[in-house]
């Protein structure tokens, strides 16, 4: 049976695009390119670009042009979170199953144990005793059940676009980690009123996204930016309202993504970068971000054998 047109042509497109980053693309004749940075015409053989000096092939500017051909979209990092978060719980739940656990119901909201803590939860113990600080980015991957993912996957569809399409995709990467990490160091820190506790999930990144969100309501008038501030502002209450409540809701990590993510807001421009210096900047956080993750799921891996306190 053919398949419909919207989707044979999603097929050809990423075909088109694997073949491009694997060196195919048959007997297409070789042509300029255009910069991902600056968009300034290149020769078919340069490797940097003449103007700005970006790598054509390896920087956070051609990896996001690569991503936009992959996940077709105005917000390539917002897809490639979703996924990622979707393949992690899949990890996730297999690595559960294997050591007899995520049966029945439990998927819903009972995803956990010994199994979330190998594959990198926020653990105060393995963060501070075993000075595992990756776990601050990998929690960032790992949820609770079904339900837990479905409530933060749903959120990140509905704010992640926005931003990335306003800050472009480099800075909303860079900040969207960046405040999920700072999060779980403020829900983990062993000091303080509040216990530190175990934890995981997206959803300080979330809050990190909401606080951007109100640094820019902040700095622009008008009915509808009052509205939205108005709104954002009583989510926010209700959802700390309903962590007090003993809902298992992780007051500590959501404070430190709407803290961060509202400084972060105040300091970004609300506009995609302009110019050669702004974009360049803009890419090196982007990098940043990138780097962190890669090397955080590189030593999540690397110690996943560890055995933990109390197991032989």
């Amino acid at each position: 049976m053919a398949l419909p047109y919207q989707w044979q042509y999603k097929l050809d497109r990423w075909k088109a695009n694997l073949q491009g980053f694997f060196g195919g693309g048959g007997n297409q004749q070789p042509r300029p390119k255009l910069c991902p940075n600056c968009g300034s015409l290149v020769g078919i053989n340069a490797t940097r670009c003449h103007n700005c000096g970006t790598n054509l092939r390896f920087s956070m500017a051609a990896v996001n042009r690569s991503l936009s051909g992959v996940f077709s979209g105005p917000a390539p990092v917002t897809t490639a979170l979703l996924v990622a978060n979707l393949l992690m719980f899949g990890v996730e739940f297999m690595a559960a199953a294997a050591q007899g656990g995520g049966g029945g119901l439990s998927i819903l909201w009972g995803v956990g144990g010994p199994a979330t803590i190998h594959l990198g939860m926020s653990w105060p113990y393995g963060i501070y005793i075993q000075h595992e600080w990756y776990r601050l980015i990998t929690a960032m991957f790992l949820h609770g059940g079904l339900i837990h993912i479905g409530f933060n996957m749903m959120a990140l569809m509905q704010l992640g676009p926005a931003l990335e399409e306003l800050y472009g995709s480099s800075r909303y990467f860079f900040l969207f980690i960046i405040t999920g990490a700072f999060g779980f160091l403020v829900s983990s820190f062993p000091y303080g009123p509040w216990y530190p506790n175990n934890s995981l999930g997206a959803s300080g990144g979330l809050l990190g996204l909401v606080g951007a969100m109100l640094a820019i309501t902040g700095k622009r008038g008008g009915s509808y930016m009052r509205e939205l501030r108005s709104r954002l502002i009583s989510n926010v209450v209700i959802l700390f309202v309903l962590g007090f409540m003993g809902m298992g809701i992780d007051n500590k990590a959501h404070l430190g993504g709407l803290a961060s993510g509202f400084v972060l807001g105040k300091i970004f421009a609300d506009r995609q970068p302009m110019n050669v210096r702004e974009k360049q900047i803009a890419n090196a956080l982007g990098w940043i971000a990138g780097i962190a993750v890669i090397a955080s799921f590189a030593l999540m891996i690397l110690h996943y054998r560890d055995s933990l306190p109390g197991q032989a």
